[in-house]
């Protein structure tokens, strides 16, 4: 990965999965990104549950997943117990409830430690991968495939994208850290 637009191209992806993760992390409202990606064993094939039923948000606290099937009403339910998704599914028969309990200061002060961790992650991830780009123009240049003036050029260049995509990251992580100490 020697060229900076293919270092440009791993930094989205990177900011891409850290805005993924970061939406499955529960904050005071309901929201289907919490259980889409639960896993069932359904059939006998781990499944994500968005594939099986349709997740709609009735209110602010509840979650309401529909099965298409009905017969796996007792998987999805197990699966959600084992996702720990910080509530108790409710099986009524034809669907599950999942309502979510309101927030106090210590889970959203937990919550607020999680988000951190997740995002020191992401910059560990944003750093690796600037290391990897820093290296390749190091050897370039050793190779005598760059000039003295071309590798700094390049390494600056560098240095600018990953300030950008780890600023990025910042604002991604405030705006969430906002809406969790939000009541």
């Amino acid at each position: 990965m020697t060229d900076i637009k293919s270092c440009t191209q791993e930094f989205e992806k990177q900011v891409s999965h850290f805005r993924d993760e970061l939406s499955r992390l529960r904050t005071g409202r309901a929201n289907a990104s919490l259980v889409e990606h639960v896993s069932v064993d359904a059939y006998g094939i781990l499944t994500p549950l968005l594939q099986l039923a349709s997740i709609s948000i009735p209110d602010a606290r509840t979650i309401l997943i529909s099965p298409w099937d009905a017969s796996i009403l007792k998987e999805i339910e197990k699966a959600i117990v084992l996702a720990q998704v910080g509530a108790q599914p409710m099986n009524d028969g034809s669907a599950i409830r999942v309502s979510l309990p309101a927030l106090t200061e210590e889970n959203r002060k937990t919550l607020v430690k999680l988000l951190n961790e997740r995002t020191e992650k992401a910059r560990v991830a944003a750093r690796g991968i600037r290391d990897e780009v820093k290296e390749s123009i190091i050897s370039a240049h050793k190779k005598k495939e760059l000039t003295d003036d071309d590798k700094f050029q390049q390494l600056k260049k560098l240095d600018e994208i990953t300030r950008k995509y780890t600023d990025m990251m910042d604002a991604i992580r405030a705006t969430k850290e906002k809406e969790i100490m939000s009541i």
